[in-house]
């Protein structure tokens, strides 16, 4: 029998996710602190989080880092998980994440997204992650296929990292800063559902390629080689 890891904080950055956040939440392993924070969600999204014993945390400048950042500085456990908070992944999946940041296997692990059904992962979505992805191998040499959002690692080594993108190039800011600091990194498969509701990032080819540019933007930008 397999115990859950504790003192772990779970990211959940939110914008309009009323729908998903029950089955998300109910998710969340027992004696983990879910982080929901509430990025300008006009749904009453907030509200459902703090009813579900969710702690809540606003960020009103909008973007997918600036809502992500915000969970970490409200952390406060040695280990903290990010997850989209759209139902496209379970973030009871991240138990085996933590026990091997606990371990000491592996100081960031990533979700590999497998894509349930369809729709579960539009082509353009795909082949915008593919191509990042091999743009981020040229840069690093980390063999990785995925920029997912289902991930672990240490709070302070993450703060350490002095992540700055506030936008879609946060995910892969982190990566590229960890393995240039030298952390051992790994990947596990994950299953991806049809996430509940419109994508706020990647549902559109428009909105996929600004993703796209924005992280193009962290692999160039000098700075993310520390």
């Amino acid at each position: 029998m397999t115990t859950t890891p504790s003192d772990v904080d779970v990211v959940l950055p939110c914008l309009n996710e009323a729908k998903a956040l029950p089955w998300v939440l109910e998710r969340i392993p027992p004696g983990w602190r879910a982080l929901v924070v509430d990025n300008g969600s006009t749904d009453g999204s907030a509200h459902i989080a703090d009813a579900l014993g969710a702690t809540v945390v606003h960020e009103p400048r909008r973007g997918f880092g600036a809502a992500c950042h915000a969970g970490l500085l409200a952390a406060s456990a040695d280990v903290v998980c990010f997850c989209d908070c759209d139902a496209s992944l379970d973030p009871s999946l991240l138990v085996p994440f933590v026990g091997e940041i606990l371990s000491g296997e592996a100081d960031l692990v990533l979700g590999r997204r497998r894509p349930q059904g369809r729709g579960a992962w539009p082509t353009h979505a795909r082949a915008g992650n593919l191509a990042l992805a091999r743009m981020m191998r040229r840069r690093t040499g980390l063999r990785l296929h995925d920029l997912g959002p289902l991930r672990a690692a240490r709070r302070e080594p993450l703060l350490a990292l002095d992540l700055t993108d506030r936008r879609s190039g946060y995910p892969l800011q982190m990566v590229v800063r960890a393995a240039d600091a030298g952390w051992r990194i790994t990947e596990h498969d994950v299953p991806y559902l049809p996430r509940t509701g419109a994508s706020k990032v990647t549902g559109t080819w428009r909105g996929t390629w600004q993703a796209v540019r924005d992280m193009s933007r962290v692999l160039a930008d000098g700075r993310a080689a520390r």
